[in-house]
C-alpha cells in the first residue's frame, strides 16, 4: 500500500470513500439481488496507488468473485467501469473508443505528475454535474460510426466465468463437481490475448483486445447501393416483438421522406420506401451495421426490385446468394414437353372412333364376370348408336311449354311411374 493507514497521516483527505461502486451491466452480473462487502481503504488503487474503498461481490451462480481494482477518481477521469476498464457506454476498450472518437489523452505516469493530474481532473469532477464525462474525452463527439459498429448491446456474462483449475490441467484436481475452477483445456499460451495488463489497458497502449478489434473495424463489410437507381427501399431485420413502426419512423424520418412503412410480424423484418433515392442512400450509410432500437442491433439491406426477383426465380440451380447449387443424384429429370396439338383437329377426349356419329346416348357395357346379367325388363335400358328403337329425349328446359315440369317419377317408360302416379291422384 502506498500510504500506511496506521503510521502516516500525511494526504489522508485524498483517500477514496463510497458508497456504491461504478460498473457496467457485465461485472455486476444478472442477478438482480446482489450482495456486496464493502472494505473502506482496503487496496491501492493500481493506477494511482491512492487507497480507495474496495468492493467484493458474486455476479451469480458459478462466477468467480470480483472486485473494484481502481478508484473512483481514475474511473471517471477515463470513463470506465471500476473491475473491467472497459468503456461504460459502448463496451469498449479506451484505445478503441480514444480511436474512434479522435482523442489522444495523455496521462502522466511518473508519481509526482500523475498525483497533481489527478487532484485538478477530481477538482473538475466536483464542479461538473457528474452526466458527462471530464477531461479530453468531455471535448470530443458523443459517437461514431465505428464506435457504433463495434459497441457491445447485451452484457457478455461469459466473461466473469472462474479461471481454470491448474490442479486439473496437472491432473492432480481431487475435488471433482465441487472444484470452484473450471475443468477446461486451457488456450494457446502464444496466443495474444493471453497475456493482458491492467496498465497497459487503462493508458490505451498495447492492448491486445484492442488490436483485434481495430483489425475487425478494418475488414468490415460495407452496404453498396444497387445499380438500380428505382429501388428506395430498405429491408429492416431483426425487429422481434418491441420494434413498432412509429420506432421506425422516429428513427428514419431524418433522412428524409418516407412514403410506406411496412413490418412483416411474420418474418420480424420491415421494408421502409422512401420517396427519393438520395434519402435512402443516406439512410442505409448511417444504419448500416450501427442502427440499435429498444435495444436490438437491427439488420439493414437493400430492397430488391420485381424485375429483380422474377430474374433470380427463373435461374435454375443458383440460391438466394448467387452460388451454383450442385445437382442432387437420383432425382427424376425434367419432364418432356406435351406434343403440339393441331389447332384444328377436334379434340376426342374419349378415343372414340373419329367415322362413328358424335350422337352417342349410352354404350352398354358388358357386366363384370361371374356376375349373371339381369333378366330382361329389370336392368336398365340399353341404347344403341342411332338406334330408333329407343325411347325420345325429354326436351331440354328452355324449349318445353310453361307450366310443363319433367319429373324422374313421370316417365311412362319407368316402371312403376304409371301406378305411383294413379296412387298420388286416388286413382
Amino acid at each position: 500500500m502506498a500510504t500506511s493507514l496506521g503510521s502516516n497521516t500525511y494526504n489522508r483527505q485524498n483517500w477514496e470513500d463510497a458508497d456504491f461502486p461504478i460498473l457496467c451491466q457485465t461485472c455486476l452480473g444478472e442477478n438482480p439481488y446482489i450482495r456486496m462487502t464493502k472494505e473502506k481503504y482496503g487496496k491501492e488503487c493500481k493506477i494511482c496507488a491512492r487507497p480507495f474503498t474496495v468492493f467484493r461481490w458474486c455476479p451469480g451462480t458459478r462466477m468467480r468473485f470480483k472486485k473494484t481494482e481502481v478508484c473512483q477518481t481514475c474511473s471517471k477521469m477515463k470513463n470506465v467501469c471500476q473491475t473491467c476498464l472497459l468503456d461504460l457506454e459502448f463496451g469498449l476498450p479506451i484505445q478503441v473508443r480514444d480511436t474512434g472518437l479522435s482523442v489522444k489523452d495523455e496521462v502522466p505516469k511518473s508519481d509526482v505528475n500523475k498525483e497533481y493530474y489527478t487532484q485538478n481532473m477530481e477538482r473538475e469532477i466536483a464542479n461538473s454535474d457528474g452526466t458527462r464525462p471530464v477531461g479530453q474525452l468531455g471535448k470530443a463527439p458523443s459517437s461514431s460510426d465505428m464506435l457504433l459498429k463495434l459497441a457491445r448491446t447485451t452484457p457478455y456474462y461469459k466473461r466473469n466465468r472462474p479461471h481454470i483449475c491448474s490442479f486439473w490441467v496437472k491432473g492432480e484436481c481431487k475435488r471433482g463437481e465441487e472444484c470452484p475452477y473450471r475443468h477446461e483445456k486451457p488456450t494457446d499460451p502464444d496466443d495474444p490475448l493471453a497475456d493482458q495488463n491492467i496498465k497497459d489497458r487503462y493508458y490505451g497502449i498495447n492492448d491486445p483486445v484492442a488490436d483485434k478489434l481495430l483489425k475487425r473495424a478494418s475488414t468490415m463489410p460495407r452496404l453498396d447501393p444497387p445499380d438500380d437507381k428505382s429501388i428506395s427501399t430498405l429491408y429492416i431485420g431483426g425487429l422481434g416483438d418491441t420494434v413498432t413502426d412509429g420506432d421506425l419512423k422516429s428513427h428514419f424520418y431524418q433522412f428524409g421522406e418516407i412514403r410506406t412503412i411496412t413490418i412483416v410480424q411474420r418474418q420480424q423484418c420491415a421494408f421502409i420506401q422512401f420517396a427519393t433515392r438520395q434519402s435512402a442512400e443516406m439512410a442505409a450509410e448511417k444504419s448500416f451495421n450501427k442502427l440499435i432500437i429498444n435495444g436490438r442491433r437491427l439488420t439493414v439491406k437493400w430492397g430488391r426490385s420485381q424485375a429483380a426477383r422474377g430474374k433470380e426465380g427463373v435461374k435454375e440451380g443458383v440460391s438466394e446468394m448467387g452460388t451454383r447449387l450442385d445437382p442432387v443424384p437420383g432425382l427424376p429429370g425434367a419432364l418432356p414437353p406435351p406434343p403440339a396439338l393441331d389447332e384444328e383437329a377436334p379434340a376426342n377426349y374419349f378415343n372414340l372412333d373419329p367415322s362413328s356419329s358424335p350422337a352417342v346416348m349410352n354404350i352398354a357395357l358388358p357386366p363384370p364376370p361371374g356376375i349373371n346379367p339381369p333378366p330382361p325388363g329389370f336392368g336398365p335400358p340399353m341404347f344403341h348408336p342411332m338406334s330408333h328403337m329407343g325411347p325420345p329425349m325429354p326436351p331440354p328446359m328452355s324449349m318445353r311449354p310453361p307450366g310443363q315440369i319433367h319429373y324422374p317419377s313421370q316417365d311412362p317408360q319407368r316402371m312403376g311411374a304409371h301406378a305411383a302416379h294413379g296412387a298420388r291422384h286416388g286413382e
